[in-house]
């Protein structure tokens, strides 16, 4: 029995669960073992005859029935496959590093929120740093709590989480992007004042629990940056990025 033909359609949300392997066979049957196939069988307690869906996190999705969970992990009868392209416009979020383990949540709510690209930022006022020793460590805790959300938000594609920048790669990176967005309380100018395209890549950089220095400020305005408030209150920097990609959603993805 040959696997069904991918179309290009986005699968229906009917609440099913999602799983995530790091390769999808196309096959009529998928096996998801692993951590995966632990947590199917015993947290989640799958029984045969339930839908779910799995994918591979890069936008290829299938939908099945479980035909039976065991030790081996889940086996999915596959009953359609299809290929989602990636949204537009893309989002890039900038994300300062947050002090603990807020670093893990803002990842987790930018995923929940739509993000594609997140790249760690050792901005000046940081109080958290990753020395050289802890960067693949901290890279790490960012990928899987992005893998997380990406699964309990259902998306079929897991954001990437590049390596850990300085200000100058910051500013390397935002002049390739059609909008950047500096998040500053003491901006003028409204997000939503903000015209927004509806393709290419919007870019949004959220700094640090101490504030931008004025330097970072100067550096990314010349990169092609605009400052821009969400409102009158100040969010935490783990929080901030995640309201900005719901504001820009809006006017863009949800429009």
């Amino acid at each position: 029995m040959t696997a069904p033909a991918a179309d290009d359609q986005r699968p229906v949300q009917d609440g099913s669960p999602l799983f995530l392997l790091d390769e999808l066979p196309e096959a009529a049957e998928v096996l998801v073992d692993g951590a995966e196939g632990r947590h199917a069988v015993d947290v989640l307690r799958l029984a045969a005859g339930e839908p779910v869906r799995v994918g591979d996190g890069r936008g290829t999705v299938v939908e099945g029935a479980v035909l039976d969970a065991g030790p081996r992990g889940l086996r999915v009868q596959v009953t359609a496959r299809h290929e989602v392209p990636a949204p537009e416009p893309e989002f890039l979020l900038v994300q300062a590093l947050p002090k603990g383990d807020r670093g893990q949540l803002a990842v987790e709510l930018a995923t929940e929120l739509g993000v594609d690209r997140i790249v760690p930022w050792a901005a000046a006022r940081c109080v958290t740093r990753w020395r050289e020793d802890r960067v693949d460590k901290g890279l790490a805790k960012w990928r899987a709590a992005a893998r997380a959300a990406a699964k309990q938000s259902r998306r079929p594609r897991v954001p990437e989480v590049g390596e850990l920048m300085t200000t100058r790669q910051v500013c390397g990176e935002l002049a390739d992007v059609d909008l950047a967005l500096v998040l500053h309380e003491q901006a003028r100018r409204p997000l939503s004042g903000i015209d927004v395209p509806s393709r290419g890549t919007i870019a949004v950089v959220v700094g640090p629990e101490g504030g931008l220095t004025d330097g970072e400020v100067v550096a990314l305005r010349a990169a092609g940056a605009q400052a821009v408030r969400l409102g009158p209150e100040v969010l935490r920097t783990s929080t901030a990025g995640a309201a900005a990609l719901a504001a820009l959603s809006v006017r863009t993805r949800w429009a």
